[in-house]
């Protein structure tokens, strides 16, 4: 019986990086992965896959519309779609095997098979032959992630009816496709779909888009997707589907009450958001019982049995593979005996479309129900110099600050690039800092970069630039 330190079953970003951890403090490490590849959804079948077919639908999008016609490149692009299929799988298994390389680089065995735990200090591997091995260890975590939640009335069934992996492969590009939630996962996927050719309706039961984003960032996220072509039916609750071998039937009804309307789509896609994954874990042999969202409960990592971890999509907090890169780190080091903190006031969330939504701290949403006291700076790309000579001038940069301390509690943008933008601010509110401290902070010049300085100046109302 193979003996560990640590078993981290789960091997996508929350458990690779717990392993990677480990090897690096000199823990004896095995990471068990059903999967036969490592890197979890976000590689395989997430973030990673979406964000090459978002990468390249941009490009033609770009090619094909009017954007290359206005800088003077003249070309008629065709669409190879099993090209762009094939160049995403070679991308995907490219990074997985990375994943792998880090594993044998840090002395981390990784263990191919569905673990399960078998009471406590043991795993119990599961290959795909069938055979079974037993791992003992000091430590077990839970790093199992999460699957896409279900829609009570809707067979998924990947070929007309998909989830967030069968919309990564579709066959062809759809006529229409309806998307049914309005979160990051179904715009993200829907753009993909919207810039090769489909017409996309977004089927939402809440009255706006992206719900906890910042109200107004939302808003005119939503307005510049509807002057790219979508569109959105919101305050509508989805009561069934009627797929066919050529399409689907999507019924759906107002929430506040009305009549019940039919939607006809050669595709839907289900992304109403995701939720734990725990089946056959083999929870109950250590006393563990999820709740009733499926979420184990941690304190600080600590599901209350001695020796058990979790992190990542599986416990609390917001389900970003960066969160999860997080915990896993922090974890491991509680295991060796060091102090690991993660800071979940200052987890940027991103929706990498064209353009991009970025936020991180509070919304002013969160801000007026907690009664806080703040200020506002904003700044539009369309005064930026770098978007508008590249014709990237929709959205805008917000950031609040504490009314008194001046202190930033959150900023939240829409606009090109500001995926890569919010890391700064997400350094300055690490070490408490102020709007001050960036509206003062020399920034490059033309860059995009200076809406977020420009913002930080309007904080105190000495924005120069617009």
């Amino acid at each position: 019986m193979a003996q560990y330190d640590v078993v981290i079953i789960g091997g996508g970003p929350g458990g690779y990086n717990a392993a990677i951890r480990a090897g690096q403090l000199g823990l004896k490490t095995a990471i068990v992965e059903g999967r036969g590849k490592l890197g979890g959804t976000c590689l395989n079948v997430g973030c990673m896959p979406s964000k090459a077919l978002l990468h390249a639908s941009e490009m033609y999008a770009s090619a094909t519309g009017p954007e290359f016609a206005k800088l003077g490149i003249e070309v008629k692009p065709k669409l190879n779609l099993p090209q762009m299929m094939a160049q995403k799988a070679e991308s995907v298994e490219a990074l997985t095997k990375g994943v792998e390389f880090l594993m044998k680089k840090n002395k981390v065995d990784y263990v191919k098979g569905w673990g399960r735990i078998d009471g406590a200090g043991k795993v119990v591997v599961k290959a795909e032959d069938g055979s079974e091995a037993t791992l003992e260890t000091k430590n077990i975590v839970i790093a199992t992630g999460s699957e896409p939640t279900p829609l009570p009335g809707v067979t998924i069934d990947n070929k007309r009816v998909v989830d967030s992996t069968g919309a990564l492969s579709l066959p062809e590009v759809p006529k229409h496709l309806v998307v049914v939630g309005a979160g990051v996962i179904g715009l993200e996927l829907g753009s993909v779909w919207k810039r090769l050719g489909a017409e996309v309706t977004v089927v939402e039961y809440l009255d706006r888009i992206l719900p906890g984003t910042d109200t107004e960032v939302a808003n005119a996220f939503q307005k510049i997707l509807t002057k790219q072509g979508f569109k959105f039916q919101l305050g509508a609750k989805v009561t069934g589907a009627t797929a066919s071998a050529k399409g689907v039937k999507l019924g759906f009804e107002p929430v506040a009450g009305g009549d019940a309307q039919t939607i006809e789509a050669d595709y839907v896609l289900v992304a109403i958001g995701r939720r734990p994954y725990t089946q056959g874990l083999g929870l109950e042999t250590v006393g563990i019982t999820p709740d009733k969202r499926g979420m184990i409960a941690n304190d600080h990592f600590k599901t209350g049995v001695a020796g058990v971890w979790v992190i990542g999509d599986v416990t609390s907090g917001p389900m970003l593979a960066h969160k999860a890169e997080d915990e896993g780190v922090a974890c491991i080091e509680m295991i060796a005996g060091k102090a690991g903190h993660v800071n979940y006031g200052i987890i940027p969330g991103v929706v990498y479309t064209s353009p991009e939504v970025a936020t991180v701290g509070q919304t002013e949403d969160d801000l007026k129900a907690a009664g806080v006291a703040y200020k506002v700076g904003k700044f539009p790309f369309l005064a930026n110099s770098r978007a508008k000579i590249n014709h990237e001038t929709d959205g805008f940069v917000k950031i609040l600050a504490d009314a008194k301390t001046d202190r930033i509690l959150g900023a939240h943008a829409v606009g090109p690039n500001v995926g890569d933008m919010i890391a700064e601010v997400c350094v300055a509110m690490e070490f408490g800092g102020a709007s001050e401290d960036i509206a003062r902070t020399c920034h490059p010049h033309p860059t995009r970069s200076e809406a977020i300085r420009q913002a930080a100046m309007g904080v105190e109302g000495w924005t120069m630039q617009a």
